[in-house]
């Protein structure tokens, strides 16, 4: 039998198709560079992915300088809680925490979840995003969602978007509609902006102002919850979004890992926040950890792989816009 040796740990960057493009309110993408972390003593292997945090002027680049940087630790033996001290929140702890969390359960012949202390996870419905168009577009992308995803999440950028909300409405008129701002509502009326969604049915707003100008919505009482996303990255943040936004979105690439994101879902539940679990554009690797946060979340958006040309094998499975864990039991 062949002894295990040290942990070594690789990284590489992965390209990954867009199925078309992928348009917010900052510009389009036609694919996503993701960073592939394995963590292997030469029996077990653990992986986990990441996707660079833009809007902290991350790219794949520093990401992939990042986790090699943290080779030498690996291989004496770095556990995940000494790694939340080593490395600052963002995409690369992320892909070494998930590396560590998967090497872990397979070294222990049991599930992540099981080793976290959770519950089995469940099927779990996800959003599917539609991307910021003309109002046209928008409607006719959400006629042909509709027929198979009963959640939409809508990208807005400000001026046009009460037009953009109706033209989704009429092109999926059953459909549940949550709407991401991505900041661009920043300086303009909370409270009529989202008032005039009131007749749509939209049930949550997602980061309506840029993120460090949250004061902005001192005394605004909105119709709509209103969430927070480039505002909430770690549990360092939530008492900045407390008595301003009802929900937080959740995202292991802005939290650094499944370990802080596990901790930030409980402190967001005791300070009587709603919970929603979101991803980066990632391939379903990235997705597999964030469903075990997701599991009781209010509102899910880990569509992801859903918005690539193609996806890894054997991982999550997605019918209907409904996430089926893992085959592995593990993460794949």
């Amino acid at each position: 039998m062949t002894a295990a040796g040290r942990p070594r740990l690789t990284a590489r960057i992965e390209t990954w198709p867009v199925a078309g493009s992928f348009v917010i309110a900052r510009g389009a993408k036609t694919h996503v560079d993701v960073v592939l972390v394995e963590i292997s003593d030469g029996i077990h292997s653990g992986r986990g992915e990441a996707t660079a945090i833009y809007y902290h002027g991350e790219s794949a680049e520093t990401v992939l300088a990042q986790a090699q940087a943290m080779a030498p630790a690996v291989a004496g033996g770095l556990a995940r809680a000494d790694l939340l001290r080593e490395l600052p929140r963002g995409a690369a702890r992320n892909a070494i925490d998930c590396a560590l969390w998967d090497f872990e359960a397979k070294g222990a012949a049991r599930p992540v979840w099981s080793l976290a202390g959770l519950a089995a996870p469940s099927p779990l419905q996800s959003a599917f995003t539609i991307s910021l168009a003309d109002p046209a577009r928008m409607e006719e992308d959400a006629r042909k969602a509709a027929a198979t995803y009963p959640l939409l999440k809508l990208k807005l950028a400000g001026e046009g978007d009460v037009e953009r909300v109706a033209a989704v409405r009429r092109g999926a008129p059953a459909a549940r509609l949550i709407v991401d701002a991505n900041e661009s509502w920043t300086g303009r009326d909370i409270e009529a902006e989202a008032a005039a969604l009131v007749p749509y049915g939209v049930e949550l707003i997602e980061q309506p102002v840029k993120a460090g100008e949250d004061r902005q919505l001192d005394g605004v009482v909105s119709p709509i919850p209103l969430c927070a996303d480039e505002s909430c990255q770690d549990r360092a943040d939530l008492a900045r979004c407390k008595g301003r936004y009802a929900a937080i979105n959740i995202k292991l690439d802005k939290a650094g890992g499944l370990t802080e994101a596990l901790a930030l879902a409980a402190a967001a539940r005791d300070a009587g926040l709603e919970l929603m679990v979101g991803c980066m554009l990632s391939t379903s690797l990235g997705i597999a950890p964030a469903m075990l946060v997701a599991q009781g979340a209010r509102w899910i958006d880990i569509d992801g792989p859903l918005l690539l040309a193609r996806d890894r094998e054997h991982s999550v499975r997605f019918e209907r816009g409904i996430a089926h864990p893992a085959e592995s039991a593990l993460w794949g």
